[in-house]
């Protein structure tokens, strides 16, 4: 269906420390289609109004202060289910697993390719 006027797309916010992938990372979903957003920090996103209109985040999973899986249980606590993709550098099945497990659509390993972060956040949506 081609995008009007009044068709939202979907809002899917990044959070990661690191500047290149907080950079790549939006360009990238809006080539897809949908609207992005960047954040430095989970703190950052909590403390932003976007967070209540996100469709889905990607987070990076370990970073200064609270890390992305701290901040899917704040988000669970708080009974926000918006679905979650983590990305990593350190990539652990078990800790993969377990991040599913705990409610997460993937988790991704970076450095992961394109397709697989457009399945991903489908996937995600899909889910919402």
């Amino acid at each position: 269906m081609p995008l009007t006027a009044t068709t939202r797309r979907a809002l899917v916010c990044v959070v990661d420390d690191d500047l290149s992938m907080r950079e790549a990372l939006p360009s990238l979903l809006v080539t897809f289609g949908f609207a992005a957003q960047a954040f430095e920090s989970a703190e950052e996103l909590l403390a932003s109004s976007q967070l209540g209109e996100a469709d889905c985040l990607v987070l990076d999973v370990a970073m200064p202060g609270m890390t992305g899986p701290e901040l899917q249980k704040e988000l669970q606590s708080r009974g926000d289910l918006t679905p979650i993709v983590f990305i990593t550098a350190h990539c652990e099945q078990d800790m993969a697993s377990r991040l599913v497990a705990q409610g997460a659509v993937a988790c991704l390993c970076k450095p992961f390719s394109d397709t697989a972060l457009l399945a991903a956040v489908t996937s995600a949506l899909a889910a919402n």
